[in-house]
């Protein structure tokens, strides 16, 4: 590569992001400045805020915060922020933007961390937003995250953390799923059949040698019709066959929910009623209802998981020195967010003690967290099991309360 720089992938390292270098040029040309006028260490409020979520959904996860917080990890600030996985409307009811955290400190020395601070955030909500609506929609189904190849690999760790913690069942690339703490999941590509050369064999060479504990999912669309390999399977395999994977190509799909049918109706009419049905190949958020019509009972979301539409966070100073002061558009002042726990309203507020729900009139609990007290990390961050039970728990809720998915 250029610039002298000795590396396999166009990648920034730990260290680099740590120390700022992925800023952009504008944010060390101002500290450069600030420096000269002995302004660098003058005391600021930033605002981490937005207002819309892609697809003008209503609700959306919010991820990234545990990155964000070892980004900021040893500088001399104090950073709140919500809990990782928390559920916020892109509003409060008043319809004030949603303020998801904010930096406390001299301004010089986190200056430049603004741009890798929002990258962080932007991405991962974005994706955690993604995966919990799919979620929600396939109440109960298993879906799996197939995205790693669309992605530099440098960051598939990242996607599946934010797909697994938003709700998603399985993640098919190795190193994600080891960071996890769990197994990795996945099936067979087309290169077994086609190198075996027969689909029968494959499937059977699969069973025999695959360990007991990965279920046997046959993938059913590689030379046959997919009701004819998906009864080739089941006769195949037996009782042993757990299910049958779609990956039709685009080219031979045509209505991709009425090929579901058939092959439902093949394997029920000849008593294969336990055989699930997963299918994959450009699986979107938008085409998830006519597949839950049409049978399914799981997906593998790929391109448009891991290349989610991000969410649009921004920074703002919103005080100097003790004192309200914010650009044209935004609201200046320190502000606290609470949430209802039991209507699930949410309210921002300039007092930390007006608690009082101003729809059902219940207690409301703070939602921003002291997690950063002069560059000392103060809380625990959870695992990554805890925090996905922590956002099921929240959509369990909105799915009560009938917010849409």
């Amino acid at each position: 590569m250029s610039g002298g720089r000795h590396k396999i992938f166009r990648t920034a390292s730990d260290e680099e992001i740590k120390s700022g270098r992925t800023t952009d040029i504008y944010f060390v040309r101002t500290k450069q400045v600030l420096e000269k006028l002995g302004l660098d260490m003058t005391r600021v409020v930033m605002d981490i805020s937005f207002d819309k979520y892609p697809y003008n959904w209503g609700w959306g996860v919010i991820s990234g915060t545990y990155e964000a917080i070892r980004l900021l990890e040893g500088l001399p600030v104090d950073f709140y922020v919500v809990e990782e996985g928390t559920v916020l409307p892109p509003r409060d009811y008043r319809g004030y933007r949603m303020v998801v955290g904010y930096v406390e400190g001299p301004y010089g020395p986190f200056s430049v961390y603004e741009t890798p601070l929002l990258g962080l955030l932007c991405q991962s909500t974005g994706i955690s937003t993604y995966a919990a609506h799919i979620r929600v929609k396939a109440w109960g189904k298993v879906l799996l995250s197939f995205g790693a190849r669309r992605m530099h690999p440098a960051i598939t760790p990242m996607i599946d953390w934010a797909a697994y913690i938003a709700g998603f069942d399985g993640i098919s690339s190795v190193l994600s799923a080891e960071m996890l703490g769990i197994k990795p999941t996945g099936t067979m590509p087309h290169a077994l059949i086609l190198i075996v050369g027969d689909q029968r064999k494959a499937w059977t060479a699969f069973d025999k040698f695959v360990e007991e504990d990965v279920p046997r999912i046959a993938l059913v669309d590689t030379l046959y019709d997919e009701k004819v390999e998906s009864i080739m399977a089941a006769e195949t395999l037996g009782e042993r066959l757990y299910g049958v994977r779609l990956d039709t190509p685009g080219s031979r799909r045509g209505s991709f929910a009425d090929i579901v049918r058939e092959v439902r109706a093949e394997l029920d009419l000849r008593g294969y009623r336990n055989v699930k049905i997963f299918v994959s190949g450009g699986i979107k958020y938008e085409n998830i209802d006519e597949l839950l019509e049409a049978g399914v009972d799981g997906f593998g979301v790929g391109t448009g998981l891991s290349n989610a539409p991000t969410v649009d966070f921004a920074m703002d100073i919103v005080e100097i020195e003790g004192k309200p002061f914010a650009k044209r558009g935004k609201i200046a002042g320190r502000k606290h967010l609470f949430r209802c726990p039991s209507c699930y309203t949410y309210k921002l507020s300039f007092s930390p003690d007006d608690r009082s729900c101003p729809k059902c009139g219940g207690e409301m609990e703070p939602l921003l967290r002291k997690v950063i007290e002069n560059g000392r990390v103060v809380v625990e961050l959870k695992k990554p099991s805890e925090v996905r039970e922590y956002v099921l728990s929240q959509l369990r809720k909105i799915r009560e309360l009938g917010w849409e998915a």
